[in-house]
């Protein structure tokens, strides 16, 4: 990926914290690994642990005993990665030991083959991880077998290496991101909450409203847009625990995976070759260019509601990103009077979808300049953008024309981490460069998220992609005219 951002733009654009490491080496670097053992590991486990240990160190990753990290009062620092390989009772549960539940990853390693067969559905092996993740209090499940071991991470994502002990660079491309890149959701420190104050009943939202029934529609058979796993009734260790993951997913009735938006139309200036007050530098084709950055907001899927089955009065709720003194602040409104039993929360993807809606208008301040006819500025101006996010990949086949691809070769984070908000900006700025080397007409990108699932942007409304995606046809669905 090229340095089209400066990294202090990225982080004061979306927020992230100015310590994220983007680069497996940073990540590398910066990883604070702790052992945790169970009071009794079998042979193998103690095998695989002690080869885990050895290639962490081959990288430069130091691997403190709990001896070492723990402090006077008996707590993990926050930062660290601890890893917990065997089965405790719950007074030695590691989630016992941390200061708030945000600050450590937790990583489970068990020797047993993963709870999941090759005949499981997307949905049922999401089931099966989420259980186990609540049952253990774990974030990360790693399952140790004599032939194989496997990650588990909770986005849902499984991945197999065919080797008894994990092998270096396994670790590093793999395993390493996963342990760097924590999945939180929102906060309300995070952005500004107005309840409330998305207005449901206007000819405008009517039309975006049918554009995501449609696509809920045209989506609703298809295996890899996960649903909904609930928090009721997983085999929690007691009803203090259960409190803890209620805690965890701020209060969410359970989690979905997947996500439907629509960026609002958004008009913005061209890209200009000096700089001034309020432009934002994007290294582009060997020039820099400087972006005016205009307010942008969207329409997106509420947190945990079935995307499968959408109540547009209930499940859709508005965020964006204000811009003060280059500093982006998200923010997000509720839906007026939506039913008193129906929690508006952010998605766990906020940050990932503002920072697609951002770079889309970054893309189309500079089409403005370098290429005055492309189409994108003025769809964008006139209608938005639509996104789509689920977790599979296209085929080729599916591919749209004018939409260009990019992320296969990043770090494998989960969506909903401050890295993934980051890849989702940088890459569509990669994406515009092939376009313009091209000479091909830019109409959307597509951002592949190894080990997690795909997002796809661009001018196609959401019912349009949900037809390219889920070819059968539905009906009473149809496209708007554009």
């Amino acid at each position: 990926m090229n340095n089209s951002i400066s990294s202090g733009s990225l982080y004061n654009l979306l927020g992230i914290p100015l310590d994220t490491p983007l680069s497996i080496g940073d990540m590398c670097g910066r990883l604070k690994p702790v052992f945790y053992p169970a009071p009794a590991l079998s042979a193998r486990l103690e095998q695989f642990c002690n080869a885990l240990v050895a290639v962490m160190q081959s990288l430069g990753i130091a691997v403190c005993s709990s001896d070492d990290a723990l402090s006077e009062d008996g707590r993990f620092a926050p930062g660290q990665v601890i890893l917990a390989p065997g089965y405790f009772p719950d007074e030695r549960l590691a989630i016992n030991r941390v200061t708030t539940l945000y600050n450590n990853i937790i990583v489970g390693i068990y020797d047993e083959p993963a709870p999941l067969t090759c005949d499981s559905s997307p949905q049922q092996r999401l089931d099966a991880i989420v259980g186990r993740l609540a049952r253990d209090m774990v974030h990360i499940l790693v399952y140790v077998t004599d032939r194989s071991w496997t990650i588990c991470t909770m986005n849902g994502g499984v991945v197999t290496f065919d080797t008894q002990y994990p092998l270096q660079g396994d670790v590093r491309d793999t395993l390493v991101p996963k342990l760097t890149a924590q999945v939180v959701p929102p906060r309300a420190e995070d952005l500004d909450i107005m309840q409330g104050e998305l207005n449901t009943g206007t000819a405008e939202f009517e039309v975006v409203a049918t554009d995501f029934m449609q696509c809920s529609a045209l989506w609703s058979n298809n295996v890899s847009l996960l649903t909904h796993t609930s928090t009721i009734g997983l085999d929690y260790r007691s009803a203090f625990y259960q409190r803890i993951v209620a805690r965890y997913l701020d209060q969410r009735s359970g989690m979905s995976y997947g996500f439907f938006a629509s960026q609002r139309p958004v008009v913005v200036q061209p890209a200009r070759l000096s700089a001034g007050a309020g432009l934002i530098p994007v290294y582009l084709q060997g020039g820099e260019y400087f972006v005016p950055v205009p307010q942008i907001s969207v329409i997106t899927t509420r947190s945990g509601c079935r995307k499968n089955h959408l109540d547009p009065k209930n499940d859709l709720v508005e965020i964006g990103l204000m811009f003060r003194e280059g500093k982006g602040r998200a923010w997000l409104k509720t839906p007026a009077g939506n039913s008193p039993e129906t929690v508006a929360k952010p998605s766990f993807d906020t940050l990932t979808i503002l920072a697609h809606a951002l770079g889309n208008a970054l893309v189309a301040s500079i089409l403005m300049t370098l290429n005055p006819k492309s189409d994108f500025p003025s769809h964008l101006a006139r209608f938005g953008a639509s996104m789509t996010h689920w977790h599979d990949y296209p085929s080729s086949f599916q591919l749209p024309e004018g939409y260009f691809l990019h992320g296969e070769s990043n770090p494998p984070v989960a969506c909903s981490t401050p890295q993934s908000a980051a890849y989702s900006l940088l890459g569509k700025i990669d994406a515009l460069e092939v376009a313009l080397e091209q000479g091909a007409e830019y109409r959307g990108d597509i951002h592949v998220e190894p080990n997690h699932g795909t997002n796809i942007m661009g001018i196609m409304s959401l019912a349009e992609t949900a037809m390219l995606l889920n070819p059968s046809p539905s009906p009473g669905v149809v496209t708007e005219e554009r």
